[in-house]
């Protein structure tokens, strides 16, 4: 729960209902993990929008934007913050799919809002997800925003498993602190924030600790194109190009958007605007908050 506002906001656990999902995953018919998702509502009117994280990361890392939006009153925007299968706290699933993902997404959304369109907000690996669903889904979706990150296969992204090598190393049968953790990530993690970041997946249950985030399921994916880091292409441009508006925002100071980059964006995406902020490496949300609250803001009422 944010602890600020508690009058709009209400945390949804996951629901003891069970439902599967089916879809197209590289031309086979794949069954997918029992769900609800987990997720946290942020407003009580105005137009829906959904969020969706980044690899390691929750929900809640779109708080800030999402109470902004809202407004003081949560009468501006009624925000969904989702839990991405195999992080925060929703369910786990046998195998990585970015397919399933977004199948799971779409259905949360259908299950939160029947008959209701949204605007969805996809950060990196959530934005990976929420094209997929805007392009296998178009009725749900009414415009799309997505945070640096582009339709492509990442082959040289590692680094995702030394981190999660890293985290897995922990001892947490003998683990004291969050602090003694963070020291073990260090030479691995040497950045305070990214560590903090990972950290926010430690729990601490008395004197035991749990990772929430399924390591096992992302690290066996390894780097190919059905991982992480990979794009879907074949599925992806099987469907019709999302013809709505769509805001593609990159940080200046990030590498995962390039100029080559547009043309698979625009061919899937003939409506897309891009915007770059300013001061801003991958994570624009939280290196430029008040930037990332304006752009979002006037795309949700424009």
């Amino acid at each position: 729960m944010v602890a600020s506002a508690p009058h709009y906001e209400v945390e949804a656990t996951q629901c003891v209902r069970w439902c599967t999902a089916r879809v197209l995953d590289a031309g086979k018919v794949t069954s997918m993990v029992p769900r609800r998702l987990h997720h946290l509502s942020i407003g009580t009117d105005g137009p829906r929008i959904a969020f969706c994280h980044g690899l390691f990361g929750q929900g809640r890392n779109w708080s800030q934007v999402a109470k902004a939006l809202a407004g003081p009153d949560g009468t501006d925007a009624r925000a969904t913050l989702i839990d991405l299968p195999d992080h925060g706290r929703s369910p786990w699933s046998d195998h990585f799919s970015l397919q399933a993902y977004a199948a799971h997404v779409a259905q949360e959304l259908r299950v939160i809002a029947p008959g209701e369109r949204w605007t969805l907000v996809g950060h990196s690996l959530g934005g990976k997800v929420s094209m997929l669903v805007a392009l296998a889904q178009p009725d749900l979706i009414d415009r799309l925003a997505v945070i640096d990150i582009a339709p492509r296969h990442y082959r040289s992204h590692h680094w995702y498993l030394d981190y999660i090598a890293a985290m897995q190393a922990i001892p947490l049968d003998t683990l004291t602190s969050r602090a003694e953790a963070d020291a073990i990530l260090e030479p691995v993690v040497p950045v305070a924030s990214v560590r903090s970041f990972l950290l926010q997946n430690l729990r601490r249950h008395g004197h035991t600790w749990s990772w929430q985030v399924n390591f096992d399921v992302l690290s066996r994916a390894g780097t190919g194109q059905r991982s992480v880091a990979g794009w879907p292409a074949v599925d992806a441009t099987a469907y019709e190009p999302f013809d709505k508006p769509v805001l593609w925002v990159a940080g200046s100071e990030s590498t995962y958007v390039r100029s080559d980059d547009t043309p698979a964006m625009r061919a899937m995406f003939p409506k897309v605007r891009q915007v770059v902020v300013k001061g801003a490496a991958h994570w624009v949300h939280s290196d430029q908050p008040d930037v990332t609250i304006q752009i979002l803001d006037r795309f949700l009422r424009r």
